[in-house]
């Protein structure tokens, strides 16, 4: 039978307890245990994918297409495992199903309320997952803060479930904040006791506390004092601090006596857990001598979680090739407003730009493909990144004038990308891209080939334009090569320019299906020649 871990937050967002959930489904992993988990996000949202990143971060593609929570590509990154769209539960969702049934007539007559019908619901999800992936614990997070009045339905179905399962079949661990002031020097636990006197409020009382503490490890006074005001024993008291990697949380936790515990507290068997392999990743990332500066050039610049998985594809690949990677935002409405400005990018041993949407930054992202392109910087470009490459060429090297994506000219004279033609007949936009995993063809002998080794690869996708097939011969005579295409032949999937260092875009989000112990090919070679380019500039 599944056991259930559930985890919660409180005092502020962004206390990381996407991480510790991570940590504790790693902890549990390498004793052996096969885990999963479930995020809830209490949106009103049936999904992530129409949500600005700026608003709630990364929208995360799963192979099924689902548009998750960014939280799912970090279960994804420290567990090993691929997900579904049943991995993340929203209350858009939840509603959505529940006054369908009402419409229905399903409830007999009955009033529809919160307790029992939208709580069974969330519940019968939950059990679901468990029962479709047949793990031995299931992780399951609720996003927000506890207080949040959209998060109320979700903590009361844990409180429902924690009743109904067995004893010792379910565990609460509640991640908060322990601050410093600089006026007092000392560490603050009356924010964790608030938050937790609200868990209590409402019939939940956590097993384990994890201490958010940016300044070090929590002092054992301060553990004592929380371990009394929030009915926990002081060895379920744990602290976790800042770490890099992030992937070195884990170990941090583990040396804390927190896998002993999960384990006894939830009844497991007491097994010897095998760190082995997981520190040999963690050590990679810390060996790394050399550092290669790469500058990201889109428009969500001041957010990086909007790119979170485009900054672990790249720290990954930086480990493989043994140097740490710094990566650098560059708002490319600078180039626009300033175009002299594009040439701090001479400063950088690598240019990305990632995907998006709309037209801010646009022709600032063309300028900055254009200098990749023609000072031989070695380039990447995702999905939108690789349908400006397209635009860029067009323009420079074709010549042709006025050429751009219908997605922000609708009327210019060369549409070289341009709307799908499934996507022609849809009006609503949420969760009608092409997405998840496809099948892409690799021309073989080409620069994707050597790095993929293989000539059929699945990578996840996410978008609506693509490369017009009216323009796909002039491209291919004026130098480009597409090295990739869909399995039926009817849309152009990866670009190169064989005469540079490293030019590569991809209609695809490669990012997604990085791993630490396993960089994804396009960001591997990438960094490669960035790195060969940072140590070419230092031979006399």
């Amino acid at each position: 039978m599944t056991k259930y871990v559930f985890i919660t937050g409180g005092v502020l967002s962004g206390l990381g307890k996407g991480l510790v959930t991570c940590s504790i489904g790693k902890m549990l992993q390498v004793r052996g245990f096969k885990v999963t988990a479930v995020k809830c996000d209490p949106y009103i949202n049936v999904d992530a994918g129409t949500m600005n990143p700026y608003i709630h971060g990364e929208v995360f593609v799963l192979d099924d297409g689902y548009e998750a929570d960014m939280d799912l590509g970090s279960y994804e990154r420290f567990l090993g495992v691929n997900l579904t769209r049943l991995n993340n539960i929203t209350s858009g969702q939840i509603y959505k199903t529940v006054i369908e049934r009402e419409r229905r007539g399903e409830y007999l007559g009955r009033c529809v309320q919160i307790i029992p019908h939208i709580t069974d619901e969330i519940k019968r999800r939950v059990r679901l997952v468990a029962e479709k992936t047949d793990v031995d614990v299931l992780l399951v997070e609720c996003g927000g803060t506890v207080g949040d009045i959209e998060g109320l339905p979700f903590l009361e179905a844990f409180r429902q479930m924690r009743l109904e399962e067995a004893r010792g079949d379910t565990l609460l661990v509640h991640v908060t904040l322990v601050p410093v002031l600089k006026a007092v020097g000392e560490p603050k636990t009356k924010p964790t006791q608030h938050s937790v006197k609200e868990l209590r409020a409402i019939g939940l009382q956590p097993d384990i506390i994890v201490a958010r503490c940016e300044w070090g490890l929590l002092p054992e006074e301060q553990k004592r004092k929380i371990a009394l005001y929030c009915n926990v024993e002081e060895r379920a008291v744990f602290t976790s601090i800042n770490v890099d990697p992030i992937y070195e949380l884990p170990l941090v936790l583990e040396e804390q006596g927190m896998g002993e515990l999960l384990c006894e507290y939830l009844g497991l068997e007491r097994r010897k857990p095998d760190w082995s392999g997981w520190r040999g990743i963690v050590q990679r990332f810390k060996d790394a001598k050399e550092t290669v500066r790469i500058a990201l050039c889109g428009k969500y610049a001041e957010f990086a979680d909007a790119y979170v998985s485009v900054n672990e594809a790249l720290r990954h690949a930086g480990a493989a090739n043994g140097c740490r990677v710094n990566i650098e935002f560059i708002e490319t409405e600078e180039f626009e407003e300033t175009p002299n400005s594009v040439e701090k990018l001479s400063d950088f041993d690598g240019i990305l730009v990632p995907g998006g949407f709309g037209e801010r930054g646009v022709e600032g992202k063309i300028a900055a493909i254009e200098y990749a392109r023609t000072r031989g910087i070695p380039f990447l470009g995702i999905c939108y990144g690789f349908q400006l490459s397209v635009v860029e060429y067009s323009r420079h090297v074709l010549g042709l004038e006025g050429a751009h994506t219908t997605e922000c000219d609708p009327d210019t004279p060369h549409p070289v990308i341009d709307l799908l033609p499934e996507q022609r007949s849809i009006d609503e936009l949420g969760g009608t891209m092409r997405l998840g995993s496809q099948p892409v063809v690799v021309k073989p002998g080409t620069l994707a080939h050597r790095l993929y080794g293989s000539e059929l690869i699945y990578e996840r996708h996410r978008h609506r334009w693509e490369v017009n097939p009216r323009y796909w011969d002039r491209l291919e005579e004026a130098g480009v090569v597409f090295s990739g295409w869909s399995l039926d032949g009817r849309r152009k999937e990866i670009m190169e320019l064989p005469n540079h260092p490293f030019f590569l875009a991809t209609q695809f989000h490669p990012e997604f299906k990085s791993r630490p112990w396993k960089p994804s090919p396009p960001y591997y070679g990438f960094i490669k020649a960035a790195l060969e380019r940072r140590l070419g500039a230092r031979r006399p």
